[in-house]
């Protein structure tokens, strides 16, 4: 019987020990996130750094250069004395780092954050792996969408369906001619597959990279990713750094003379169609960059036009984007020799594109009269951002050869710098490319002096540098950022690499700091309240036995929490539920023991032969009535999702460990004091 106890002795003890151990980390973190809270209060008050910017740059290592270049002094403060608390924040965020993933994680319920749902946009990427696309596709693409919103059916399923009505073979566009429809959908799902898992791995590295702490990252089904980043609030910021696609390409722009012949006969199809199809009158030269002064008016897009031309600016085919514009600024002197010229302007030599015509100037572009005129090798792109010069807004539109000189995928690193001489106090990005992309950059540089190579980011111009000599050390940066936070983003997304195929958001949610604090706080009152009452009940009603009682709560308490921080399990509000009913369920036991012990103790059995028959009569009915809690706890965490199975983990724990101290815990601790004292009489 000694031997027996002191076992179970060195088991609570074991258990009490390594629960301590593993719930030090969590509360040491505590300590040093509320050190930390003040040094970012100071570099948030004496910079233009927030909050996630002062993360990310902790993450890259660059705190100290961006709070030095962003640095306005407050309340006479120095730089210096700032940079003695960013000193002491890294600091303190390496030893944040080292036992963040040792504590007890908070859910975005208990501590805000943003819940997005991203799902993998098939028909884009069908899009983008297809050898060449024509209408049949186009259309068979458009089919399958309409048909998989009505039916809810698979998007495989319901393209083969649609290849089958329409008679289209898909061997046209993907695959080999000998191909079966059915044997390009199968590798067309295990390219889907293949590309969410791959997903998934360039989310992982641009989130760690973006500063957030713990962030989880779950595939849902076929299609679907779901990301929750606790602490983040900015769910704007975190959308574009997370659905930015990042395809960066290095374009040579087309030579002037092509450009100006092409535009020529862009001008030549629109005259064309605007007749009805019949020959233009006359061949106008397009030189738009000979317009000196535009006489600006606003007119209709139908008016302008007419029905014939209305078909090359089918708005129709273009719907979302129109933003129900439906007129344009025209240089009306120039609009019936040169009907495109008329649409755009003369920016510093360059092609501007006035804001209110960015859509239509689009639309006639990719209309099949213009396409036909446009060379193969030669593409239209648009700048990032818009130009203001007076009060008028305007995108640079540039002819570019399609064909990438280099590639994103062949960066190495990229980090974000302030620039000097003409970009001085500007954020920027540098880039250094690996040795495959070194030796194509330099190549292309030393073979296009003087010409200018674009800088492509998710088919949009970021910026066009003149190419002034070969650049042999296989560095490029990037210019015209708005401010640090977006080269912080770009750099990240860079460094990480591009998404396999497009992602959009289907569902998102943001939970605030002060729902979470209210959360945390009604949570943490609720099981104070409940476990006080318990506490001061059982002693009460069943006096030093009932001490016994809530010492093993207190453990039983302890247990739960240690096992959640052990398993790196995520304590969510269901979960709090879950270890509040827990508390009730631990001192259920021990009222069914008491009472078993007060009816041997009335039948005149002795003190140890009254607690030795308590345990063994209410033992099966504790062990029936938790068993039965357990397995519907098991079977919720089995079947539910999220905040259910947050529930299901922690009552399971609970009644395992409220078992142990129920049974265990309390027995040693009955016998301890009847063989080391005399009891003539039993407290309960």
């Amino acid at each position: 019987m000694r031997r027996k106890n002191l076992f179970k002795t060195l088991i609570i003890l074991t258990a009490l020990i390594w629960s301590v151990i593993v719930l030090t980390p969590t509360y040491m973190l505590n300590q040093q996130k509320q050190e930390a809270d003040n040094f970012y209060a100071a570099i948030e008050e004496n910079t233009s750094l927030n909050r996630n910017d002062i993360k990310a740059a902790l993450s890259s290592g660059n705190l100290e250069l961006q709070v030095r270049n962003t640095f306005k002094s407050t309340n006479g403060n120095s730089v210096d004395t700032l940079l003695e608390d960013v000193i002491s924040l890294i600091k303190v965020n390496e030893k944040i780092e080292e036992n963040e993933p040792k504590s007890i994680k908070l859910g975005l319920d208990l501590q805000g954050g943003t819940y997005l749902v991203y799902e993998v946009d098939l028909p884009k990427m069908l899009e983008t792996l297809a050898q060449e696309r024509d209408s049949d596709l186009d259309s068979g693409i458009k089919k399958t969408v309409a048909r998989t919103r009505e039916t809810n059916e698979d998007f495989f399923a319901a393209l083969l369906e649609v290849c089958r009505e329409d008679n289209l073979r898909l061997s046209r566009y993907f695959g080999r001619s000998r191909d079966s429809n059915e044997d390009i959908v199968s590798e067309l799902k295990e390219e889907a597959e293949d590309a969410i898992n791959r997903t998934l791995s360039v989310l992982d590295k641009r989130i760690d990279q973006f500063g957030v702490s713990e962030p989880s990252i779950t595939k849902q089904g076929d299609r679907r990713i779901v990301i929750e980043l606790a602490g983040i609030q900015d769910v704007e910021r975190a959308k574009n750094l997370i659905g930015t696609t990042a395809q960066l390409k290095f374009q040579l722009e087309t030579e002037a003379d092509i450009v100006s012949a092409v535009l020529s006969q862009i001008n030549r199809a629109m005259k064309r169609q605007m007749a009805g199809g019949g020959q233009e009158e006359a061949e106008g030269d397009s030189i738009p960059v000979q317009q000196k002064v535009r006489q600006d008016t606003e007119r209709r897009i139908d008016d302008l036009f007419g029905a014939a031309g209305a078909s090359i600016v089918d708005e129709s085919s273009d719907t979302e984007n129109s933003g129900g514009d439906s007129t344009v600024v025209v240089d009306e002197r120039i609009f019936q020799d040169r009907p495109f010229d008329a649409l755009l302007a003369n920016i510093g030599g360059d092609i501007g594109v006035p804001v209110k015509n960015v859509r239509t100037v689009e639309r006639i572009l990719n209309s099949p009269e213009v396409q036909k005129v446009i060379p193969k090798d030669g593409e239209f792109l648009f700048s990032a951002k818009s130009l203001q010069i007076g009060e008028n807004n305007f995108y640079r539109m540039f002819m570019l050869k399609k064909n990438a000189e280099v590639k994103g995928s062949m960066i190495e690193d990229a980090q974000v710098q302030i620039g000097s001489q003409f970009s001085a106090g500007q954020s920027e990005v540098s880039m250094d490319f690996n040795s495959e992309g070194a030796r194509i950059f330099a190549k292309v540089t030393g073979a296009n002096i003087g010409k200018r190579l674009a800088i492509v980011l998710d088919g949009k111009i970021v910026s066009i540098p003149n190419i002034e000599s070969k650049i042999p050390n296989g560095r490029a940066r990037i210019t015209g950022m708005a401010n640090i936070e977006e080269a912080n983003d770009l750099a990240i997304v860079l460094r990480a690499g591009a998404l396999p195929a497009p992602i959009e958001v289907i569902e998102e949610r943001t939970v605030g700091p002060s729902l979470g604090q209210d959360s945390i706080t009604s949570g943490t009152t609720s099981a104070l309240v409940g476990f006080t009452i318990v506490i001061i009940f059982m002693a009460i009603y069943y006096r030093l036995s009932g001490l016994v009682a809530d010492f093993a709560l207190l453990m039983n308490l302890t247990v739960i929490m240690a096992v959640l921080a052990g398993f790196h399990a995520t304590l969510t509000l269901p979960g709090v539920a879950g270890i509040i009913l827990t508390i009730g369920i631990a001192v259920d036991a021990n009222v069914l023991i008491f009472e078993r012990i007060r009816e041997e103790l009335r039948s005149g059995k002795t003190i140890r032969a009254a607690i030795d028959n308590g345990y063994a009569r209410a033992f099966k009915t504790i062990i029936d009535a938790n068993l039965t809690t357990l397995l519907t706890a098991l079977v919720l965490y089995q079947f539910g999702t999220g905040p259910i199975r947050g529930f299901a983990l922690t009552l399971s724990i609970g009644i395992l460990v409220s078992m142990f101290t129920a049974i265990v815990v309390t027995r040693v601790i009955f016998d301890y004091f009847t063989n080391k004292f005399s009891l003539s009489k039993l407290s309960i």
